[in-house]
C-alpha cells in the first residue's frame, strides 16, 4: 500500500462539499481536485452507471470529517434501541 495512502481513512469534507461532502472526501483522500472527482460522479450518472446510487450510498456508510460514526451505523443503532455513540 502506498505510504501516503497509509493512516488515511475515507471522510466526508467539512471544508470541500457541494452537497453532502463525498466528492471532496474522495479527493482529499486521492489528492486529486473535488472538482475532478464530481466529474467522474456525472460521467458515471450520464454514461448509464449508478453515480448517484454511489454517491447516496457512500454518504451513508461515509462518516464526516470530525465525525467517529456513519450515518447509517447510527440508524442501524437507532433501530435497533441501542444509543448513540458519540
Amino acid at each position: 500500500m502506498n505510504d501516503e495512502l497509509q493512516g488515511k481513512r475515507f471522510r466526508r469534507s467539512d471544508d470541500n462539499r457541494f452537497l453532502a461532502g463525498v466528492c471532496g472526501g474522495i479527493a482529499d483522500y486521492l489528492g486529486v481536485d473535488a472538482n475532478i472527482v464530481r466529474l467522474v460522479f456525472v460521467a458515471l450518472t450520464l454514461l448509464g452507471f449508478s453515480g448517484v446510487f454511489v454517491y447516496i450510498l457512500a454518504w451513508l456508510i461515509m462518516p464526516g470529517e470530525h465525525e467517529q460514526h456513519s450515518l447509517l451505523e447510527q440508524i442501524i443503532r437507532n433501530f435497533q434501541g441501542k444509543p448513540s455513540r458519540d
